[in-house]
């Protein structure tokens, strides 16, 4: 195996690589991922940690993910991987001629008509029938309790919870954005960081889906009250929709990269992207990592990948290629001949016959789990239903009002989706999680951090502060302050048109755990973006 434990790296870290080997949490919040290794200690396995880890998240970083959600899991369990698709689907409303009829020429970021049925309860319910040791209701103690008796709010969360805050006075004034107003601001603001903030309804919210295995939500009270909102104030969403949702159970893609499998789930999220250019990519020899060479070849695969992916990634049900079509031998090496020495402007190939929170966990047994949830663009929609504290996503928002698209708006149908989850294997035995949230930046983290740990040898808390990049649209790409001048010209002159981003949050945060299969000993890195850490014993 890849000498992944080697300490020594060029990257000056926040945070010292940790080890153990009885059962390790790494996430982007202290208080969620302590959550996570209560319930490992407690005897619960690795997914009941994820359960609670993820249910701790809607508590304490609700700028990012909430109950109104989407989730996705890679589990690897007793050594097979199982991958876990519990996004939601268009309303049977949600349709191009009733927003045009409500007045709309696009889909809307706020308010009730973006609103796609959420996937996180069954996320949470299916991954415990299928694989907990705990009950459901066990696993998401620890978050009532934050929910109920309040938690210090984190710096980074403070900051993001202050931007929401500004952006929905100016936005959100109608009556039906009152309810986030009065659950995550108290006379118009947003707590500042160290302050103690409670969320009462999320407190009972979270009881009633662990007591009735989240049926609540579906097809009971819970449901109710959402189909009761939404006719209210004119949405889409209705009991039915609630009621049809299904999560499912898939079989994970993936492709070698230099003797290693890298695992993602399928379309409708985008891993496939981060697939396809970790595929053109291996067909160059990569020498060091902060090259002018290195971050061209690197941000051309990509391009080329995402051109594919935006053109043809959808509810898997309704997309005009299978996703090995682009992973495909030939059609990657048609790709990569397309790369030269100056920046392309990226377009769609033609096979031939197609705001998030992640967390990492591992038990003793050897069993792991990478999952991924989010609300999309912050707190989602700005529709909170009232006395339950749920924060519904805006995941429509990314259907293309284009009939022609694979990705047009249809009820019924999932939209193409951001957040995806990675797993790293060799010769069939698994490596470990990883992942790195943040948008379109999540495929672009994902080849950046496999690189980083297979080209470069680099140790998962080196791989994760290391200096990243992010190809925008065209030829514009954003460099972190960190990556060398002499990198940045050298980039200038082939072409990329360059733009120095000091905001890190931007490049995505992202949390690693390998496994060493002879001793059992993980070894973890988390996100220096974030206040994220790693707990263990």
């Amino acid at each position: 195996m890849i000498d992944i434990l080697n300490k020594d790296y060029p990257y000056p870290s926040r945070r010292n690589l940790t080890y153990a080997k009885n059962g390790m949490v790494a996430s982007s919040q202290p208080l969620a991922v302590a959550a996570g290794l209560e319930i490992l200690k407690k005897g619960g396995n690795a997914i009941d940690a994820a359960i609670a880890t993820a249910a701790c998240l809607t508590v304490v970083e609700p700028t990012s993910n909430g109950i109104g959600g989407d989730g996705f899991a890679l589990v690897s369990w007793q050594g097979k991987l199982y991958g876990l698709n519990a996004s939601g689907r268009a309303p049977k409303l949600f349709s191009r001629a009733n927003l045009a009829a409500a007045g709309y020429r696009e889909i809307p970021r706020f308010g009730l008509l973006p609103v796609t049925v959420p996937g996180v309860p069954s996320a949470w319910k299916e991954l415990n029938q299928r694989f907990g040791k705990l009950t459901l209701l066990e696993c998401l103690m620890p978050a009532i309790g934050y929910a109920k008796d309040g938690y210090p709010v984190s710096p980074e969360v403070a900051r993001h919870w202050e931007n929401a805050a500004r952006i929905y006075r100016k936005n959100l004034s109608v009556p039906e954005f009152q309810p986030w107003k009065s659950t995550f601001t108290l006379n118009d603001k947003s707590p500042k960081e160290g302050d103690i903030w409670r969320l009462p309804d999320h407190a009972k919210t979270l009881e009633m889906i662990g007591k009735t295995e989240a049926s609540t939500f579906y097809r009971g009270e819970l449901a109710d009250r959402i189909d009761l909102f939404s006719r209210r104030h004119g949405g889409f969403i209705r009991k039915e929709d609630l009621e049809n949702h299904q999560a499912d159970w898939v079989e994970p893609i993936a492709v070698n990269y230099r003797g290693f499998t890298v695992h993602e789930l399928p379309p409708n999220g985008q891993g496939l992207i981060a697939l396809e250019a970790l595929a053109i990519a291996e067909g160059f020899r990569f020498e060091t990592k902060e090259s002018a060479d290195t971050y061209h070849l690197q941000i051309e695969a990509m391009k080329l990948a995402f051109a594919d992916g935006l053109s043809a990634i959808a509810d898997p049900e309704r997309m005009r290629y299978r996703p090995e079509d682009y992973l495909d031998r030939d059609y990657v090496a048609s790709r990569r001949q397309l790369i030269g020495d100056v920046a392309l402007d990226p377009v769609c190939g033609k096979p031939s016959a197609s705001g998030t929170v992640y967390l990492a966990t591992a038990d003793k047994d050897g069993n792991m789990v990478s999952y991924i949830q989010s609300n999309y663009m912050g707190f989602g929609s700005g529709i909170v239903i009232p006395e339950t504290g749920i924060a519904l996503q805006n995941r429509g928002l990314n259907f293309s009002l284009d009939p022609s698209s694979p990705n047009s708006l249809t009820p019924g149908k999932r939209p193409y989706h951001t957040i995806v989850p990675g797993f790293l294997s060799r010769e069939g035995t698994p490596v470990g999680p990883f992942g790195v949230m943040g948008g379109f930046m999540q495929p672009q983290g994902h080849m950046q951090v496999v690189m980083n740990t297979i080209d470069f040898h680099l140790n998962p808390q080196a791989a994760l502060d290391a200096p990243r990049w992010q190809w925008v649209e065209g030829k514009t790409v954003l460099l972190e302050p960190a990556v060398p001048e002499a990198v940045k010209a050298a980039l200038i002159e082939r072409g990329h048109l360059i733009r120095t981003e000091p905001n890190l949050s931007t490049f995505g945060r992202g949390e690693i755990i390998w496994r060493d299969p002879e001793t059992g000993v993980c070894v973890g890195g988390c996100e220096p973006r974030a206040d994220g850490t790693i707990a263990s014993y």
